[in-house]
């Protein structure tokens, strides 16, 4: 019995040296952030489980020591005012100490200033987009594990849901201000390596910042109830030293200069029926088939038939505008953003012509850069 309550107690105690190797514990995390957020973790929980013992050890002394089996009588009494002066002033003693370090990290962490990089996120359903500010740099970042995969068709791989095509890109040893919002609904951008978790809220900004200690793949998720994909809205994060990052940033700038250049050749390519159709089935099943489903019929009261719809049957422009533009207020968001004019008039295309609406229609990248300039 006593090597029981030994044990017991040199479990609790010892926890906090060893938590940081325990699964179900906060990470320690690669920013000096997390590694305060760790600590005053460790020390509230190792103040608990010290008052937890005390008090626990008093009560169950107690009723040991004055049980009744030993002829203990209980003493008469009701008001002992030294006794409630001493357990209303020892917690707030206890309180206003923990308070100390607590608020100095909270302060830390809202301190975004002197920050060398800023960069915009954005939460849409179900994606991030990453614009990295006076850099002319931005891209979404969507969940690439495969469909098969979800669908338990094929094997899961090590990263089941927290693997994504392009992942944000930071630089290591430098301050990087965070700046958050939101297309649609309200999300959460969470990321346990850093100790940051941000709601990310339609119409206001919050922010946050980060300096990595050290370079590698960091992943989190979206820890808001958004909507029907909230489970497939990743985070990863690749952190490269600073040399590394200034060629990938020189890099992409180079790269949406050519983008642009392309999307004007595009702008100029007649495509047979044939060619975008092939290209829009393969956009609609990774960008629509979520929403709409693979066969066009959506989901009753919440995504609309695009199979039969009078929209798509007949009103090209009104159709040309809601994938461009999006509709406000709904979770039909932009894709004049995500989607190049080539891509959007094959998906249009082929959802014209697709499960049996057949109008014949081809929408050419030319009819998408007009409305885009309309």
């Amino acid at each position: 019995m006593r090597r029981n309550i030994l044990y017991a107690l040199l479990t609790t105690f010892m926890l906090p040296l060893q938590a940081v190797e325990m699964r179900y514990n906060l990470p320690k995390g690669v920013t000096q952030i997390s590694h305060d957020v760790y600590a005053l973790h460790m020390t509230i929980f190792f103040i608990c489980c010290l008052i937890g013992c005390l008090v626990f050890g008093v009560m169950f002394y107690s009723m040991y020591k004055h049980r009744k089996s030993r002829g203990a009588i209980p003493s008469q009494f009701h008001e002992n005012v030294k006794a409630e002066v001493t357990w209303t002033i020892i917690p707030f003693i206890i309180l206003a100490l923990m308070a100390i370090p607590a608020t100095k990290t909270l302060v830390a962490m809202e301190n975004t200033h002197e920050s060398e990089l800023t960069i915009l996120v954005t939460g849409s359903q179900w994606k991030w987009h990453y614009e990295y500010f006076e850099q002319d740099v931005a891209y979404f970042s969507l969940l690439s594990t495969p469909q098969e995969a979800i669908h338990n068709q094929q094997d899961k791989g090590e990263y089941y849901l927290l693997e994504v095509d392009k992942p944000l890109i930071l630089p290591t040893h430098r301050k990087v201000r965070f700046l958050f919002t939101s297309d649609d609904v309200i999300h959460s951008w969470w990321m346990p390596e850093f100790s940051i978790k941000k709601d990310v809220l339609p119409g206001f900004i919050n922010e946050s910042w980060v300096n990595i200690e050290r370079a590698g793949v960091y992943r989190g998720q979206c820890t808001e109830l958004c909507g029907k994909d909230h489970a497939f809205m990743p985070i990863v994060v690749k952190a490269i030293d600073g040399g590394e990052f200034d060629n990938w940033l020189a890099e992409q700038k180079e790269m949406a200069y050519e983008a642009k250049e392309d999307a004007a050749l595009e702008s100029r390519q007649e495509l047979s029926m044939t060619e975008l159709m092939q290209l829009g089935e393969a956009v609609y099943v990774q960008r629509c088939a979520a929403c709409h489903q693979v066969n066009g019929l959506g989901l009753q009261g919440i995504f609309p038939a695009l199979k039969d719809s009078d929209i798509v049957k007949n009103d090209i422009a009104a159709h040309i505008d809601i994938v461009v533009n999006g509709v406000a207020g709904t979770a039909m968001q932009s894709f004049k953003g995500q989607l190049s004019n080539k891509e959007m008039a094959a998906v249009i295309t082929y959802e014209r012509n697709a499960w049996g609406n057949a109008t014949q229609d081809i929408i050419q990248p030319a009819d998408i850069a007009s409305a885009k300039a309309e």
